[in-house]
């Protein structure tokens, strides 16, 4: 995965509430990742957002398979 692809996603506390964004918009990763799981096209979501690029979703997918292949403990699960 490019460094350079995840540089499009910034994290900070005092925009959007510390979620993660691309860089220069407040349009949370999430939002992509949710859009592109209901099968939006991506040039449907460029059309939606004037100002992003392919690669902006692009760093959005990469940034969510980061997250993916992280351990987590599940906070449920402790007794």
């Amino acid at each position: 995965m490019a460094p350079d692809l995840l540089s499009r996603i910034v994290v900070d506390p005092a925009i959007c509430f510390g979620k993660p964004i691309i860089h220069g918009h407040r349009i949370w990763v999430s939002l992509i990742l949710g859009y592109l799981a209901e099968w939006w096209t991506v040039e449907a979501i460029i059309d939606e957002f004037p100002g992003i690029e392919l690669d902006d979703i692009r760093a959005c997918i990469a940034y969510g398979a980061r997250l993916a292949d992280m351990r987590f403990a599940d906070l449920d699960d402790v007794a």
